[in-house]
C-alpha cells in the first residue's frame, strides 16, 4: 500500500510538472490556459504550415486562431509574447486581428507528444508557439514567429514605454532615422535594448558603450545584418539574417540613419 501511495504522488506531481499554462493579460485581467483547455476549444484544429521558421521544413499543429485569444484587443496595441528564454517578440495588433492575409495561430503542444526538438540539445518550439500561414502577405517577419510562449501581454506603445529609444522630436514623420525607428521596433527590439531600455534579455544593447554604426564600417553593418556568420563566426550566435525578403534595402538603410542618430544621443542607464 506505501509503494502505491508512492507512485500515485509521484505520477501526480509529474503531471502537475507538464501542466503548461499560457498566461493572456489583455488589460483587463489575465486569463492562464491550460494546454487542454486549448487543444478542447471548439475553434481548434489541425493546420499546415509550410515553411516553418523555426523548423525550416513543412509542419503540422493543432492550433488555435490567435485573434480570438484576444478579445476586445484594438488593433493599434501593440503585444508582446514573451519567451521562457527572455525572447520578448512586439507584434503590433494589427497584424493579427487585421493581417491582411495572413493568418496568425497559436499552435499549442499536446501533452505527452512533444515536437522534435530544434536542433541538438535544444527543447522543441512547445509549449506555446505562434505560427503564421501565408505571412508574406503581412508581411511577417522570422521574429515574428515566437516559440516557447510562456505570456501574451497588451502594452503600450514602445515609443511611449521607452523615451529614450525615440529620435529627435524635432525630426519630420518621414525622416529616415524615425522611418528606422520603426524597422528597429520591428526586427531588433525583440532581441536588443537601445540606451537601456526595453524589455529583450537576449542580445546587447544597442547603442551603450558604442552604436554598431560607430565601430563598423558601413558594408560591414550590412554584413552584420544580412548575415551575421559572414562577419562573426560564432556557433551559439542566435543572431538570425535578414534577406532582402524581410528587410528591403530601403529599410537597412533607414535602419543605420536611426543607429547613426541615436549614436549622437546616448542616455547612460
Amino acid at each position: 500500500m506505501r509503494f502505491l501511495i508512492v507512485m500515485l504522488a509521484y505520477l501526480g506531481a509529474m503531471g502537475l510538472a507538464r501542466a503548461d499554462t499560457l498566461a493572456v493579460d489583455t488589460g483587463r485581467g489575465v486569463r492562464a490556459w491550460t494546454t487542454t483547455e486549448l487543444l478542447s476549444r471548439p475553434d481548434a484544429r489541425d493546420i499546415r504550415v509550410p515553411g516553418d521558421v523555426s523548423y525550416h521544413a513543412t509542419r503540422t499543429y493543432r492550433a488555435v486562431p490567435m485573434k480570438a485569444l484576444l478579445p476586445g484587443v484594438p488593433a493599434d496595441a501593440h503585444l508582446q509574447f514573451t519567451a521562457r528564454d527572455g525572447f520578448a517578440a512586439e507584434i503590433p495588433a494589427s497584424l493579427i486581428i487585421d493581417g491582411h492575409g495572413a493568418h496568425a495561430w497559436l499552435a499549442v503542444e499536446p501533452d505527452g507528444a512533444a515536437w522534435p526538438p530544434l536542433g541538438a540539445g535544444k527543447p522543441s518550439a512547445g509549449p506555446f508557439y505562434l505560427v503564421w500561414i501565408d505571412p508574406d502577405k503581412g508581411p511577417v517577419g522570422p521574429e515574428q514567429w515566437p516559440y516557447q510562449i510562456a505570456t501574451i501581454k497588451v502594452l503600450p506603445d514602445p515609443a511611449k514605454r521607452f523615451p529614450a529609444m525615440r529620435p529627435d522630436p524635432r525630426l519630420g514623420a518621414d525622416a529616415a532615422p524615425v522611418r528606422g525607428f520603426a524597422v528597429f521596433q520591428r526586427h531588433c527590439m525583440t532581441c536588443h535594448t537601445l540606451n537601456g531600455q526595453g524589455d529583450a534579455k537576449l542580445g546587447p544593447d544597442l547603442n551603450i558603450p558604442h552604436s554598431p554604426t560607430e565601430y563598423l564600417r558601413a558594408d560591414m553593418f550590412r554584413t552584420l545584418v544580412r548575415n551575421p556568420q559572414n562577419l562573426r563566426r560564432w556557433p551559439q550566435s542566435k543572431m538570425p539574417g535578414f534577406d532582402t525578403h524581410v528587410l528591403s534595402d530601403r529599410d537597412l538603410d533607414d535602419l543605420e540613419a536611426y543607429l547613426k542618430h541615436m549614436a549622437g544621443r546616448k542616455v547612460q542607464p
